[in-house]
């Protein structure tokens, strides 16, 4: 007689030695990650069926185990434990659901049936602007004006949640929301009531942002996903994920002396980007992971989508339990739970390796330290390097050395302690704050042209520094904390100094930011700066002392002392011992912290509206109510599409940044135009994420980043496009042309479509411009799916093949023939280009992983599918869902 798929122990788990036993195997074989994909699936089952599998269930569970080539176009279904969301992404998923809620009330329904299923957290942390820094008060400062900015949507927050249980907000100033979910909210293994008793099983989480993978460090599998599939999570829908490929990273090799965490993450970055782990779950094993504290593993989980994975895996082991034990105050049967559910890898006795689907090594005593950029944190570069690196950008431009009040090209505009990504690690923070204090024993002082802040993203920080007595130092040299939350990192990085800002616009000086981030794409951290350069934050704090990256950091002087003599990198830089006895015992005491007083009073004394519905305002330039069904209509049953013609087209590496821009929204761009001609003053614009709520603001800033390039625009703005006749005009008023004369549109795009933040309006916006097809050479993993929920028809060209290669340039007239046996089966998808020169004929494939990514683009669209299975009794009334306001 089989044995039971359950343990027999109370509180029960999978038995997943017993699973495995009937696939062929043992849990030994199968890496980490897989363990919990097998469990996750085979959980549900075995809620469902007994001890009686089917024999799809058989085949999901074998699907997991093998990950052959065929395996990996299965789609397998995933129960959420948990859903966790910026405030950025977060606002527009609760505006869709008070959408949903008003049609349930208009047809007749129950609002309130439209309410998370599972625990949702939403942290209020991309809302804030570096206003003000460098001094004391910035914190309170930039508080104040967050609040003053965001009244509107902070009403709508509070609205959601007295309106929608399960819902949990975590206000201004709780810190970043990865970092939060690293200190705070994370568990590894919950317990979980079923009709068989309390069972206990591993997390599985679904972020709204792209960095979620940081929780990855605890032994938590979650990754970022956009919108729409937080929707469908959030209303009971399972999480249909292709079986992936699972890359082993083996770490080996012990760093020198005196390199940072951040520099192991710019070498793995660049490794694993080379070795092409687009989509792969991607899991750290080897002898190297002995050495690295819990923190140190988040700063590698947290680069994840920068080496485009979906994940950066490490299993569950003895640290994982001492960083448990130190930010919750205990790690009760975290161990016990693990190692019954073979998820536990013991440091001291580890067990032999997973059978991974490939290998990559990773010798860390090849580590140097390092910076990445000018645009793409995949490009490491030796710190001596870092100044013909930006020789490099001057001389692609026009060479020009361009120099004014004794500001030259190569300064420091920003200098930025900034991000999740190393504000989470002690030892860096602690590096620069040894760096810092070094610097102001010398009487070093930064530049007036620099601009330099510190946002954690924890107010733990604060507490760490202050009790290492080096927060005072940091101060000293303009790095005050200016609050808690994603900023500069992600394009809110605040005005320019007033100096640096003339001698850009008036001069045309190049100037660059240097910040500890994870992103560093052109135009992100801010609009007038052309170079961003990565780095540890004790190379922030060298960098912003030197006043400018064109130097070699490791040779020349930093600075001169108070003496006139000259400092060097190697006076300031902190010994092992030094740093050692400042690290101490002080890493994770304390816990998270809270927001500030400040924070919690303005978030206590906040005006908002209550009831089960909520009571949007006509004339809000913030929140309107949404759009929601097929958001293009899209009709994904006909066999052919005629005369469709490119929106625009693009080169390699278009990333979510340049299709829909974050930061601030310029006078002169068409969101800034459209908002000018609403009487809103330019102080009054806000950012791209506030505006986010308004998909009259948000579709126009659909491909309209002030550094985009798009190759139909000629020597005009990037945002620039041929209208109908020919003439040049923004993409969205030539989107709106073509949309009057029914003329379906397509984009072209080149290798890495889509790279970067999992933002749904590069999806949306692309989707409400008219566009019905993208067709690129390959696509990052989070955009092509937001694609694809949009009703927006993602294709490959063939390998080798590419738009420029095939001699097309984008003012042909397309022709796309066999899209429903293309969608249905992944059949070869012809497609003609009719130009001045005759008809080029090109084969592409359906970028379509699964059958419920098939079906997703024939509905055209998720919200009805949605509303459907939240409410299926209910039928649309006549009118009831004319929600276009």
């Amino acid at each position: 007689m089989q044995r039971s798929y359950w343990t027999d122990t109370p509180p029960s788990q999978v038995d997943l030695a017993v699973i495995t036993a009937r696939l062929g195997t043992t849990p030994d074989a199968l890496p980490f990650c897989a363990r919990i994909l097998l469990e996750n699936v085979a959980r549900q089952a075995l809620r469902v069926e007994g001890d009686h599998l089917s024999d799809t269930t058989l085949a999901d569970l074998q699907a997991i185990v093998r990950r052959t080539p065929a395996d990996r176009g299965r789609g397998v279904a995933l129960a959420v434990s948990r859903v966790i969301l910026p405030d950025s992404s977060g606002v527009p998923v609760l505006q869709n659901l008070a959408g949903m809620r008003d049609i349930a009330a208009a047809r007749g329904g129950d609002a309130r049936a439209v309410s998370p299923c599972v625990p949702l957290d939403l942290i209020v942390d991309h809302s804030l602007q570096v206003d003000v820094s460098g001094t004391p008060d910035a914190l309170i400062r930039n508080l104040a004006r967050e609040y003053e900015r965001n009244t509107e949507r902070y009403a709508f927050l509070k609205w959601a949640q007295q309106a929608m249980p399960g819902l949990t907000l975590h206000p201004p100033g709780s810190g970043i929301i990865h970092q939060i979910n690293l200190e705070r909210l994370a568990r590894i293994m919950v317990a979980s009531p079923t009709p068989r008793g309390t069972i206990v099983h591993p997390e599985f989480v679904l972020g709204g942002d792209s960095h979620t993978p940081m929780v990855n460090a605890l032994g938590v599998l979650g990754w970022g996903v956009g919108g729409l599939d937080i929707e469908a999570a959030l209303l009971g829908q399972p999480y249909v994920v292709p079986v992936p490929e699972i890359v082993g990273a083996l770490l080996d090799g012990i760093p020198p002396p005196g390199v940072m965490t951040t520099d192991l993450a710019f070498l793995v970055t660049e490794t694993l980007r080379r070795a092409n782990v687009t989509g792969a779950f991607v899991e750290f094993f080897g002898p190297a992971i002995r050495h690295l504290r819990l923190e140190e593993r988040a700063t590698l989980a947290n680069m994840a989508p920068e080496y485009g994975a979906t994940c950066g895996f490490f299993a569950v082991d003895e640290e994982t339990c001492r960083y448990m034990a130190a930010t919750r105050g205990a790690a009760t049967d975290l161990e016990t739970w693990t190692r019954r559910g073979d998820l536990f890898r013991p440091l001291a006795l580890p067990p032999p390796d997973p059978i991974y689907d490939r290998v990559i090594r990773i010798d860390l005593s090849t580590l140097g330290l390092s910076v990445a950029g000018p645009r793409r944190p995949e490009q490491r570069l030796p710190l001596a390097e870092a100044a013909r690196s930006f020789h490099a950008l001057q001389n692609e431009e026009d060479g020009t050395h361009r120099q004014a009040d004794g500001i030259a090209d190569g300064a420091v505009a920003i200098a930025a302690i900034a991000s999740c990504t190393n504000t989470a690690n002690p030892s860096v923070m602690l590096a620069a704050g040894l760096v810092a204090a070094k610097a102001v024993a010398r009487g070093m002082r930064v530049p007036p042209w620099v601009k330099t802040s510190m946002t954690p993203g924890s107010p733990s920080v604060k507490t760490l520094l202050e009790r290492t007595g080096l927060l005072a130092s940091l101060e000293a040299l303009g790095f005050a904390i200016a609050g808690y939350g994603c900023t500069t990192c992600g394009g809110k990085s605040g005005p320019l100094l007033p100096v640096m800002e003339q001698a850009i616009e008036r001069h045309g000086v190049r100037a660059v930011a240097v910040l500890s981030g994870n992103r560093n794409f052109e135009g992100r951290i801010h609009r007038l700066l052309p170079a961003n350069y990565l780095a540890s934050p004790p190379l922030v704090v060298l960098f912003a002392l030197a006043g400018r990256v064109n130097l070699d950091l490791e040779s020349d002087p930093v600075g001169h002392d108070s003496t006139g003599a000259p400092v060097h990198l190697r006076d300031l830089w902190p010994t092992s011992e030094e740093l050692s006895a400042a690290l101490g015992d002080n890493a994770g005491r304390g816990g998270p912290g809270e927001a500030p007083e400040e924070s919690r009073r303005l978030w206590r004394t906040l005006a908002a509206p209550a009831g089960d519905t909520y009571p949007w305002r006509p004339d809000s330039a913030y929140l309107c109510r949404p759009r929601l069904g097929a958001q293009n209509g899209a009709d994904w049953s006909l066999d052919d599409i005629d005369g469709a013609r490119v929106l625009a087209a693009f080169g390699d590496s278009l990333t979510t940044d340049h299709i829909s821009p974050s930061g601030e929204i310029p006078p002169d761009s068409p969101a800034g135009r459209y908002l000018s001609g609403l009487g809103i003053a330019r102080p009054a614009f806000n950012t791209y994420v506030a505006r986010r709520g308004n998909p009259e603001v948000m579709t126009r800033a659909t491909f309209a980043n002030i550094r985009i390039r798009n190759a139909l625009a000629g020597d005009g703005r990037g945002w620039e496009t041929p209208g109908p006749d020919g003439t040049r005009q923004t993409i969205h008023d030539a989107a709106m042309a073509w949309r009057a004369r029914d003329v379906p549109l397509i984009v072209l795009g080149g290798h890495r479509y889509g790279t970067g933040s999992s933002r749904d309006w590069a999806a949306r916006g692309t989707a409400m411009l008219g566009v019905r097809i993208v067709i690129a050479r390959d696509f990052e993993r989070i955009h092509r799916a937001n694609l694809v929920g949009m009703g927006v028809l993602p294709l490959l060209f063939a390998d080798g093949e590419s738009w420029p290669e095939l001699g097309l340039s984008g003012r042909e007239t397309f022709s796309f023939h066999g899209l429903r046996a293309g969608i249905a089966d992944g059949a070869p998808i012809t497609v003609e280009a009719a130009g001045d020169t005759g008809i080029r004929r090109f084969v592409t494939h359906a970028a379509l992983l699964t059958n419920s990514e098939r079906a997703l683009l024939r509905q055209g669209g998720i919200h009805e599918a949605l509303l459907a299975a939240v409410a299926p009794d209910l039928r649309p009334q006549h009118g009831a869902d004319d929600h276009e306001g």
